[in-house]
């Protein structure tokens, strides 16, 4: 329905050449957008881009922000080891933060496993990449006192 509402300057021939999915997205644009929705271009949009980018396309323009491209990761756990895993990703959602997603969280308990393993000898390349992200994922307070502590070190 909040597409025929929002939707209603694209006839319903245009909709039906592009998937279902991205008329929804259209009509995020068209209700934030109102009478200012250029409903051409972002026809035209939605027939040339893959799905994943469209989307990418209309959060930029309704946040403003970029976002990168994802991917939803499958692996069997055993029940066993289910404890130990919810564990591990609430902890580090306490030490970096409630709002950073679980991804976010199983990537960093990831650089600090790499870190350790980093620090034998001939494996050190892939130390400053895990850091660097960490450093990047602090809020801007930490990360500042972060890199003053390091200046005063060198």
């Amino acid at each position: 329905m909040a597409i025929h509402e929002h939707l209603p300057r694209i006839h319903k021939v245009e909709l039906q050449q592009v998937a279902w999915s991205k008329p929804t997205e259209l009509a995020k644009v068209a209700r934030r957008d109102g009478q200012q929705f250029d409903y051409a271009t972002w026809l035209h949009k939605a027939r040339e881009l893959p799905k994943e980018e469209f989307k990418r396309e209309v959060s930029r323009h309704l946040t403003g922000k970029e976002t990168e491209p994802w991917e939803i990761l499958y692996f069997k756990a055993y029940k066993s080891q289910l404890p130990v895993i919810e564990q591990a990703l609430e902890t580090t959602a306490l030490m970096l933060g409630s709002d950073k997603s679980r991804g976010y969280c199983l990537e960093m308990i990831c650089a600090d496993f790499l870190a350790g393993v980093s620090l034998e000898p001939g494996n050190r390349d892939a130390l400053l990449p895990c850091l660097t992200r960490l450093v990047i994922g602090l809020p801007k307070p930490q990360r500042k006192q972060l890199l003053d502590q390091v200046q005063v070190t060198l």
